[in-house]
């Protein structure tokens, strides 16, 4: 019988502020009336599933889960409501990365502490569960929001994928590479858990 990978299990991640839970077609609804909150899928420089979509990519990530490539969360805010998705994504498992992305959040939980509870739950949970050696943020050059966030994390930038992929829209995408390696976690962490003692953190 073949062991079960560590980097798909599923889990669920909880603090203060958000608790992650395995993506579920059970979620579907709430995840529907969470992306109609700021109609995300309208976003061009980023990809958020359309509410009659949403069935698909619940699919699509438990399938690339079952292939060992994603572990797909659902976000729950302070108050139990589903805020949005996230992801581990593109799992190597035997270099010991991951790559956390194919996040959205509905716009009301946005500029709260929800974000930075989320990276650090699964930043926690890669460094020190899965004994990760660096983790991956990635986005479209173009996508200044989230840049941001990602460099307030700590994570610096890589470089950037020029022409990297091809958005829906048919527009190649710059795609801007940052890490978190396992050296730095100590730091990061300390950093993370500041950002969201302090007051109105984000």
């Amino acid at each position: 019988m073949t062991a079960p990978n560590p980097f798909t299990a599923p889990v669920t991640l909880t603090g203060p502020h958000a608790r992650l839970e395995p993506l579920s077609h059970d979620h579907r609804e709430a995840l529907v009336e969470a992306v109609a909150d700021g109609e995300l899928w309208k976003l061009w420089y980023t990809t958020v599933p359309a509410p009659e979509r949403m069935g698909a990519e619940i699919d699509r990530r438990l399938g690339l889960r079952d292939a060992g490539s994603m572990n797909p969360f659902t976000v729950f805010d302070a108050d139990g409501r589903v805020a949005g998705m996230t992801t581990f994504m593109n799992i190597d498992a035997t270099n010991r990365r991951v790559e956390i992305g194919s996040t959205w959040t509905r716009v009301s939980s946005q500029r709260s502490g929800l974000n930075t509870q989320c990276k650090l739950l699964l930043l926690r949970h890669a460094f020190e569960t899965l004994d990760c050696i660096a983790v991956e943020f990635r986005t479209n050059r173009l996508n200044t929001q989230s840049r941001r966030a990602i460099e307030r994390l700590g994570a610096q930038l890589d470089g950037i994928l020029r022409s990297h992929v091809i958005m829906p829209s048919g527009l190649p995408r710059d795609t801007a590479v940052y890490s978190i390696t396992a050296a730095e976690w100590p730091t990061i962490q300390t950093h993370l858990q500041w950002l969201i003692d302090k007051p109105r953190s984000a």
